[in-house]
């Protein structure tokens, strides 16, 4: 089944020195982007990611430091990549725990502003898990009927995550094709930033989720200590972290006038 869009969506997929959102960079980054009129378009880059690429992750995705010394950085390829998919929803496999996260963080590093208010995000690996319970490798083999023979590898991973959600749509009638209930349906709706270290009460409001204010609202501990605040944008958090809680305050302040 095809997909039924209503804009461009980008299947993306990198591969990183590690799985810290904070501090592993990028050194290769697919994306095929989809349009609503079934045309497709296809990139991958090797990134320089500017610090060496453990041992333990060149050997997950083969990726090593000469092959990449000569690549650009992100910083340099980062006009390209935002301007395929700043139009776009996004689509991925763990992407909405990973992928985007980390993304978002390389974005914002390059001094591009990303924000994903403007999007919709679509995470194959959740519609899998909350049907089936496998990795990106079987669910291509159960819905597809192939075998992955090149896993970690960004290209392969992007198409077969883009082939998965069209099986998936074929699979189950139940999946509405709209890109919008798509999003809903695999999303994590609990956090306000991608590292969860926002989350949200029954009403709605943003609370700490970690630390000793764990529990408390954003804007109460913003304004009665704001001490932690100026802590928490000088200490390792991811950017987009730094990115909503900033927005959050400058709500509170904006209120009072």
């Amino acid at each position: 089944m095809e997909l039924n869009l209503k804009k461009p969506i980008c299947f993306f997929d990198l591969e990183t020195t590690g799985v810290n959102v904070a501090t592993d960079r990028i050194v290769e980054i697919a994306i095929l982007k989809v349009f609503p009129n079934g045309n497709k378009e296809s990139h991958t880059w090797r990134v320089n990611p500017e610090m060496p690429i453990p041992e333990g992750a060149s050997a997950i995705h083969g990726i090593t430091d000469e092959m990449v010394a000569n690549e650009p950085t992100f910083k340099e390829l980062a006009p390209k990549i935002y301007a395929l998919i700043k139009d776009s929803d996004l689509g991925g496999f763990n992407s909405n725990r990973f992928d985007i996260p980390l993304l978002a963080e390389e974005l914002l590093r390059a001094e591009v502003d990303f924000d994903m208010k403007k999007a919709l995000s679509v995470d194959v690996q959740t519609i899998f898990h909350k049907m089936e319970k496998r990795t990106l490798e079987a669910a291509y083999k159960f819905y597809c009927n192939k075998d992955l023979t090149d896993a970690h590898s960004a290209a392969a991973d992007t198409n077969a995550t883009y082939e998965v959600l069209k099986a998936q749509l074929d699979r189950y009638p139940e999946l509405q094709n709209d890109v919008n209930y798509l999003a809903d349906f695999s999303s994590h709706r609990d956090h306000a930033d991608f590292a969860g270290f926002i989350s949200y009460n029954e009403d709605g409001i943003e609370i700490f989720s970690f630390g000793k204010y764990k529990g408390n609202l954003v804007t109460e501990i913003l304004e009665k200590d704001s001490g932690y605040f100026g802590w928490l944008l000088n200490a390792d958090f991811p950017l987009y972290t730094k990115q909503v809680l900033t927005r959050i305050r400058l709500q509170k302040l904006n209120t009072k006038f």
